[in-house]
């Protein structure tokens, strides 16, 4: 019995078909999906991690000024507690995260503090005071005890705090009291809030829970988990300073997506490692998984029926290698990664796939050349940061729907090095300057050199002013660190000029501008120090 080549040619054709997407959707549907759920679990594992370092820095923060005022002389020899309350309340009015702050005599009576709360009463007792005798105390959160009522509560929620004391020493060295504060607890929300508000409408009921170490107890989180030992995997997980996601089922016996961090402190603050976990129902975080899932497995039916149907009308005017070819090349248009199948037989075609082979690979191969020169073309030779080329692509993109910080970047004394040194180790000195300037910044945000010794950083931060404080004082600390270049020991500092955008201009390329202008008003006024634009 013969066969017709049409009736052949479909029926081998209908087959391949039929295999090959019924492969390809297979493969394509499970990749994708995996490939999508794992962006999702680490997308709250960064959240966790973020909001996990932003707890710490912000307790950071306050446990230098503690640390800081403790030394003032005011407080060692305090000849008149009127200007000690005076600058107790300063203090609060600057940084109202501080309920209260008191300052006490050796013996716990409290002699100045905020708004004159407990002054004359006795809190030797507390462990406010008891821990800090000897050294500075961070005490995890606790109701307030005394305070409960003396203080305002607009919200009716039970008052909790996070203790900071500091044990005040004279100048001979002895104990005469301690400093101590109450911060009130509803900044944490604010801070994890603050993380979550740019992606709030892609991540749908998503909870943030802050666990203590002691006892595996929810501080904060959802009303029906507060106050509970919370016994998960991911907090175990955290607690051993891990930072990941798994899908964990939680006391209410539904299955959650959890990412978890550990905020175990930052330089000298030793942190209370507490466990940062961010959760959101498995169903609607995965929810485009499987959308994407039946969306693949219909795309792969269709295209089953597509090319069965049009192989028939194809089959009996082509031949079988052209039709190969054609419906590799259609793959290809696509964009899936295929290769020219190669025939023999006929010399035209093994020509022409032979060819098209060959062509397809110098294809690649350019293609690949051209995404390296674009990436070289965006980096400074001799640091590997990005450079000005880049700076202009960045700005471009800003928008001006959030709020970012240009710090403008001078070396000061490095004419000096290259001078007495010579330029070789003035470039030396410029690559560790870089690499001092990356580690100044968080991970997500980039350092531009635009020439010589001038560079440029930019942060996204909804605390324009306190937050580009901090990072140019650390940016600043960390450039006045001795270098050592070659067996040279090279001390250099900088100064630093700070513009906001867009509230001093909706052009990016201006606040750049208005930036450099501050770094002159530092320059001129000391240097090795920042200052801020004043429109």
């Amino acid at each position: 019995m013969s066969i017709t080549v049409r009736t052949y040619f479909v029926v081998i054709l209908s087959i391949f078909v039929i295999v090959l997407t019924s492969f390809l959707t297979y493969t394509i549907s499970k990749e994708s999906s995996t490939t999508l759920e794992k962006q999702i679990g680490e997308s709250l594992s960064s959240d966790a991690m973020q909001i996990a370092d932003n707890l710490d820095h912000f307790m950071w923060a306050r446990y230098g000024e503690i640390s800081l005022l403790k030394e003032l002389e005011l407080l060692k020899n305090p000849k008149d507690i009127k200007e000690v309350e005076k600058l107790l309340n300063e203090l609060q009015t600057n940084f109202p995260s501080f309920s209260w702050v008191g300052y006490t005599d050796k013996d716990g009576v409290v002699q100045a503090a905020t708004d004159n709360v407990l002054v004359g009463q006795n809190i030797s007792e507390r462990p406010v005071f008891k821990e800090a005798r000897y050294q500075t105390f961070i005490g995890d959160v606790h109701e307030a005890v005394l305070l409960a009522e003396l203080l305002p509560n607009p919200t009716g929620e039970p008052l909790k705090f996070v203790d900071i004391s500091s044990p005040i020493f004279n100048e001979n060295n002895e104990f005469i009291g301690v400093l101590a504060a109450h911060m009130s607890w509803t900044w944490t929300k604010e801070v994890s809030q603050s993380v979550l508000k740019p992606t709030k409408q892609k991540k749908d009921k998503v909870d943030v829970l802050i666990v203590s170490k002691i006892d595996n107890t929810v501080l904060l989180g959802p009303n029906e988990l507060l106050g509970q030992k919370l016994d998960i995997n991911a907090v175990n997980k955290a607690q051993s300073g891990k930072n990941d996601w798994s899908i964990e089922k939680w006391p209410d016996g539904k299955h959650y997506l959890t990412g978890y961090a550990l905020a175990d402190g930052m330089l000298n603050y030793p942190g209370l490692n507490w466990s940062v976990i961010v959760r959101q129902p498995e169903a609607i975080a995965f929810h485009s998984s499987e959308q994407l899932k039946t969306n693949v497995i219909v795309l792969g039916l269709l295209s089953t029926v597509l090319f069965a149907t049009i192989g028939w009308y194809l089959a009996g005017i082509i031949s079988n290698p052209l039709r190969k070819i054609a419906m590799t090349a259609d793959l290809l248009r696509k964009g899936e990664k295929v290769e020219i199948p190669y025939n023999k037989g006929i010399k035209d075609i093994e020509i022409l796939s032979r060819s098209l082979r060959e062509l397809l690979a110098t294809l690649t191969k350019t293609e690949s050349e051209l995404d390296k020169m674009e990436q070289l073309a965006h980096l400074d030779k001799l640091t590997g940061l990005h450079n000005r080329l880049a700076l202009e692509l960045y700005l471009k993109k800003l928008s001006p729907n959030a709020t970012f910080a240009f710090l403008y970047i001078d070396l000061d004394g490095f004419k000096l090095v290259n001078d007495n040194l010579g330029h070789h180790h003035g470039d030396v000195l410029l690559q560790a300057v870089a690499n001092r300037l990356k580690k100044a910044i968080r991970e997500n945000e980039h350092v531009f050199r635009l020439g010589g010794d001038e560079f440029v950083t930019i942060i996204e931060t909804t605390n324009l002013y306190e937050h580009s404080t901090i990072v140019g004082k650390r940016i600043i600390q960390s450039i006045n660190d001795p270098f050592t270049i070659e067996g040279n020991n090279v001390q250099i500092g900088c100064s630093i000029g700070c513009a906001f955008y867009p509230m001093d201009d909706l052009d990016p390329n201006q606040v750049l501008r208005y930036a450099d202008q501050a770094l002159y008003r530092s320059k001129d006024t000391g240097k090795n120090k920042i200052s801020f634009f004043k429109s």
